[in-house]
């Protein structure tokens, strides 16, 4: 039997383009998962601008009502992507009404617009259940994979290329 040897090439360029690869694991995700919250928040967006509408006035009891068109108009431009929250490797964000959304006039009323958003999308005694955040999470989801997942492949090439 004769003694065999194995030459290798390569493996400490490879090892260094793995180390690095790992240490840019988080901006690979943060941008990703940036592009991809961008996809949802349009979604969600798009959604507001659906909702139906109807003057305002208060239901009667065991009756609900449509939004009124201020209350509509409350929702809109206040979508928001949260700060992002990293943690090791792993990175996630909410997508959804801006905290700092404030108050708006309804009826003469202050009324948070976080809570006309919270009524709207889930309904009350009261306001009839549009739930339009579902409904942009659900339309959104395989295109905001999708961006996710292209960004994501086009930073490791470039990573990986040079």
């Amino acid at each position: 039997m004769a003694a065999m040897t194995i030459s290798t090439e390569g493996l400490d360029q490879l090892s260094k383009m793995l180390a690095e690869l790992g240490n840019k694991a988080q901006d690979v995700a943060s941008a990703s998962l940036f592009d991809g919250a961008g996809v949802v928040a349009d979604a969600l967006s798009a959604g507001i601008g659906k909702i139906q509408t109807a003057p305002f006035k208060y239901a009667p009891e065991g009756h609900t009502r449509l939004p009124s068109p201020q209350e509509k108009a409350a929702l809109e431009r206040k979508v928001g992507i949260a700060r992002f929250r990293k943690d090791g490797a792993s990175v996630d964000t909410i997508i959804g009404i801006s905290y700092d959304s404030g108050y708006t006039q309804i009826a003469g009323k202050p009324k948070a617009v976080r809570v006309i958003a919270r009524s709207i999308n889930s309904g009350t005694s009261f306001m009839h259940k549009q739930p339009v955040f579902r409904m942009a999470v659900n339309s959104a989801k395989a295109s905001a994979v999708s961006a996710i997942g292209a960004k994501a492949e086009k930073m490791f090439n470039e990573i990986i290329n040079g």
